[in-house]
């Protein structure tokens, strides 16, 4: 059973420390703003959480399990805000690409010719 469990455990944080590798390249690589800014959010949470679970199944019994599961509640509510935060950042720095977007709400010469 320790057998089964530690594979599972090292499965898990081999494919989350991958998902954090293609994350981190992705930020490297990626052109423009909002796209860095999918990179580092998604797959990097994603890739958090599965090494928090491998490393959850690996130290069963122990007392540092709910700090291990703290980190990812608080990983999983803050990243969104973040990447929020970033995006609006970059549409009034003009720092994004205007060709990426199909609707643009944010722009203020469309709300004032509806009025």
């Amino acid at each position: 059973m320790k057998l089964v469990a530690d594979i599972i455990s090292g499965t898990m944080i081999i494919l989350g420390s991958i998902l954090a590798l293609t994350a981190a390249i992705g930020v490297v690589r990626f052109p423009d703003t909002l796209s860095r800014m999918h990179a580092a959010t998604k797959p990097q949470v994603v890739g958090l959480i599965l090494i928090l679970i491998g490393a959850f199944i690996s130290l069963r019994g122990n007392v540092d399990i709910w700090m291990i599961f703290l980190v990812g509640v608080f990983t999983v509510l803050t990243a969104p805000i973040i990447a929020h935060t970033v995006g609006q950042v970059a549409y009034r720095e003009h720092s994004s690409r205007d060709d990426l977007f199909m609707v643009d709400d944010l722009r203020d010469d469309e709300r004032n010719d509806r009025a």
